[in-house]
């Protein structure tokens, strides 16, 4: 027999978790995602502690209103570059073009700041050819 209440409360707890980051990510109180998405601070609390699971329309409200998927808030946190590329992706959307590229070469730099560091060669750009937006 499946414990659908473990279940429950471990799909919980993680959704809180990436409902948290998410809001966080946007520099957002509670306060300020309970109004966007339309429920009491509360009830934003209860969600990002995992004490209640919002329905499935809520749970599509919160992904569009934080700029991410469903499924990417019902995922384990996944170490992938693909994944990672995703959330930066996410972040940079909201950003003015040149702040964005701005951060794209803060990221650069830092990586091959780490990669240097574990003795390897700076990293080329993948991105050939294409300009910057301006």
């Amino acid at each position: 027999m499946v414990d659908n209440a473990g279940a429950r409360q471990k799909i919980g707890k993680r959704l809180g978790q990436r409902i948290a980051e998410q809001r966080k990510a946007l520099g957002w109180t509670q306060d300020q995602l309970a109004e966007q998405v339309g429920v009491d601070t509360e009830t934003v609390s209860r969600f990002e502690r995992g004490v209640a699971v919002p329905s499935v329309l809520t749970l599509d409200k919160l992904a569009n209103v934080l700029n991410t998927s469903v499924s990417s808030l019902l995922s384990e946190a996944s170490p992938s570059p693909s994944d990672q590329a995703l959330r930066i992706s996410a972040w940079l959307d909201r950003l003015p073009s040149e702040d964005g590229v701005f951060v794209v070469a803060q990221i650069k730099a830092l990586c091959d700041h780490l990669h240097q560091q574990r003795g390897n060669a700076p990293l080329k750009s993948k991105a050939k050819g294409k300009s910057s937006p301006k």
